[in-house]
């Protein structure tokens, strides 16, 4: 009796609280749903992670990277929790919408799973899976607290760090802006993904074991190429279903998409090429011992 009560308890309120329900994409009720907004803050985010390396090179050049703390951990733990309520959120949210449009599967003769890669041509921005897109939205800029750590703690500033999170922020807009098909799914994989990503960096800072060599870059991967098959059914669905809600915006998603699994590709590669060298560097050193 008591975790029934519990689940009903969390349906209501990841699912039915009339804030999830009652949402809508407008000014009065989504801070941050301007373009103005959106290319200042992805601006500052860039202006600042370059000030932050340069000042920490100019003053501290000669000193070892400064310790953080707890800080990194707190954050990986954080940013646990919120994906992980953000995928337990829409998860219940699109089963509640589709439970609620049943009416809308028989008359179209469409498919829940279909729903899920493909919006109907005129849905907008409300509801519960907007509610919880929204969050992945605001959720986004928490995520670029990593770029400082990683600055701050290795005097290092990546492009592809950089840009990723950028276009990450940029796309989690469009997809609020144009009702874009796909983000459902899309916001699935990535909280279910990043849950764990989160989970296993807060495992590892606050000093258990590390079991698995470049598992977040693993885990990337397996985003990336879900990403990509979820795109190919988008694209099928638009041309065989009489088209998808927002298909601009996730023409120009994909090809985002495209750039951002481009460059981490030739991160992977170089990453790769640099362990392979660094293998064959302690074995020449060993051969050396030997003789």
């Amino acid at each position: 009796m008591t975790e029934t009560r519990m689940i009903q308890t969390l349906r209501y309120y990841l699912s039915e609280h009339p804030s999830i329900v009652g949402f809508r994409w407008t000014d009065s009720q989504s801070w941050g749903n301007t373009w103005v907004f959106l290319f200042i803050s992805i601006s500052s985010y860039i202006i600042l992670s370059v000030f932050l390396h340069l000042f920490l090179l100019v003053v501290f050049r000669h000193r070892r990277p400064l310790p953080l703390g707890p800080i990194p951990a707190v954050h990986s733990l954080s940013m646990a929790l919120i994906s992980f309520t953000i995928f337990a959120g829409i998860l219940l949210s699109s089963a509640a919408e589709i439970r609620d449009t049943r009416w809308f599967w028989r008359r179209y003769k469409t498919t829940p799973f279909q729903w899920l890669l493909c919006f109907p041509i005129g849905t907008r921005p409300s509801g519960r899976v907007f509610f919880w897109s929204y969050i992945f939205y605001l959720s986004r800029f928490l995520h670029t607290l990593r770029t400082f750590f990683t600055i701050i703690r290795r005097r290092k500033l990546s492009f592809y760090q950089l840009f990723n999170h950028s276009i990450l922020i940029f796309m989690s807009f469009l997809w609020l802006e144009f009702s874009q098909s796909f983000q459902v799914l899309g916001i699935i994989l990535t909280t279910s993904i990043y849950s764990v990503v989160y989970g296993y960096r807060f495992w590892t800072a606050v000093g258990l074991p590390s079991k698995c060599f470049h598992f977040v870059n693993h885990c990337q991967i397996v985003l990336l190429s879900c990403n990509v098959i979820c795109h190919i059914g988008v694209l099928l669905l638009h041309f065989l279903r009489g088209g998808c809600n927002g298909i601009g915006a996730w023409v120009l998603n994909s090809v985002l998409n495209g750039a951002i699994l481009f460059f981490f590709l030739n991160y992977y590669v170089k990453l790769h090429l640099e362990k392979k060298r660094k293998i064959g560097a302690a074995k020449q050193m060993l051969k050396h011992k030997d003789n």
